[in-house]
C-alpha cells in the first residue's frame, strides 16, 4: 500500500476529497436554497392572484419594510402623485428589449409617502426615454403589488445631465436611491402597478412561476460528488490487486538506429542486397 503515499496519488486524492466535499457541503446546498427561493416566491406570488387587495398598513405596518413573505402581495393605496420627484430607471430589459421604468413618488392620505413603479417605457432612436403620459392629478385609489428594493452593488445615487436631458436616472428600483435624489421620506420598498391603474405605463409582466432547474442542478452536484468517490475508490481498489493497473510495466519502446546502421541500409537497398531483418556483418561494414 506504499503506494498510497506517492506524492501523485496523495495530490489526486486531495482534489477527489476537496471536489467531493465541495459538492456536498456547497454546490448542493446552494441550488437547494435557491429551488427554496424560487418555491417561496411562487406561493407569494400565487397567493397575491387570489386575494384581494389588503390596505398597505395592514400588510406591512409602520417601519417594516417588504420581506420574501409580503413580497408581490396586492395593497390598495389612496392618495396622490409627486411627478416633480419622478426617477427614471435605467438600462432595464423588459421582454427581452431595452426599457426604462417610471419611478414616481406617492403620497398616500395617512401620510407616508411611497414609491410607485408605473411602468415602463421604450428607447428611442438615441437610446433615450421615448415621451410618456404624466400621472393623473388629485387624489387616486391604485392597487399595487409590493416589491422588495433592489440594490446597487456599486451603490450609485441617481443623477441628471446633458445626456439624460436633465431627467433624474437611477440605475436600480430603489426607494432610498430616489429619497437621497428627491429629499423625500420614503418609506422602504416599492409597488408595481398592474393593467388598468390609474397612471400605469407599460405594466411590467409578473415573473414565471415555473420551479426552474434547481432542484434538479442540486440532484446532479450530488451525484458528480458521488462519482468522484466511487473513481477514487475503483482505482485504489484496482492498485491494491496484483499488478496494479496504476503500476503497469509500460511497453518498451524499439531501440532507435545509430546513423552508421541507417546508412548502411540505404547502401544495401542501393544495391539490392538489403534484408531488414539481418544486420551487418562485420565484412560488409
Amino acid at each position: 500500500m506504499r503506494f498510497l503515499l506517492r506524492p501523485g496519488w496523495l495530490a489526486l486524492t486531495v482534489v477527489v476529497f476537496a471536489f467531493a466535499v465541495c459538492c456536498f457541503t456547497l454546490l448542493s446546498p446552494w441550488q437547494f436554497s435557491r429551488n427554496a427561493e424560487r418555491e417561496a416566491q411562487n406561493a407569494a406570488l400565487h397567493a397575491s392572484f387570489t386575494a384581494s387587495p389588503a390596505p398597505l398598513a395592514q400588510v406591512l405596518p409602520p417601519g417594516t419594510a417588504p420581506d420574501q413573505r409580503t413580497e408581490w402581495h396586492l395593497v390598495s393605496l389612496t392618495g396622490s402623485y409627486l411627478p416633480a420627484a419622478e426617477v427614471v430607471a435605467r438600462l432595464r430589459t423588459v421582454q427581452g428589449e431595452g426599457a426604462f421604468e417610471v419611478l414616481t413618488p406617492f403620497r398616500t392620505t395617512d401620510g407616508p409617502v411611497v414609491l410607485v413603479d408605473r411602468g415602463y417605457v421604450r428607447l428611442d432612436d438615441k437610446s433615450g426615454v421615448l415621451p410618456y403620459p404624466a400621472p393623473p392629478p388629485g387624489t387616486v385609489q391604485l392597487t399595487a403589488r409590493v416589491r422588495v428594493n433592489e440594490t446597487d452593488p456599486k451603490n450609485r445615487d441617481a443623477f441628471a445631465d446633458a445626456s439624460t436631458g436633465g431627467r433624474l436616472q437611477s440605475y436600480v428600483v430603489d426607494s432610498r436611491v430616489v429619497a437621497r435624489a428627491t429629499k423625500l421620506d420614503i418609506r422602504p420598498g416599492y409597488f408595481q402597478l398592474d393593467v388598468g391603474q390609474p397612471g400605469v405605463l407599460g405594466a411590467l409582466p409578473l415573473p414565471q412561476t415555473d420551479s426552474g432547474p434547481f432542484f434538479s442542478y442540486a440532484l446532479q452536484w450530488i451525484a458528480f460528488g458521488v462519482m468522484a468517490l466511487l473513481g477514487w475508490l475503483y482505482f485504489t481498489v484496482r492498485e491494491l490487486m496484483p499488478g496494479g493497473a496504476l503500476t503497469a510495466p509500460k511497453a518498451e519502446r524499439p531501440r532507435r538506429k545509430s546513423v552508421a546502421e541507417i546508412l548502411a541500409e540505404d547502401e544495401k537497398a542501393e544495391r539490392g542486397t538489403f534484408t531488414p531483418t539481418s544486420p551487418a556483418s562485420p565484412a560488409e561494414r
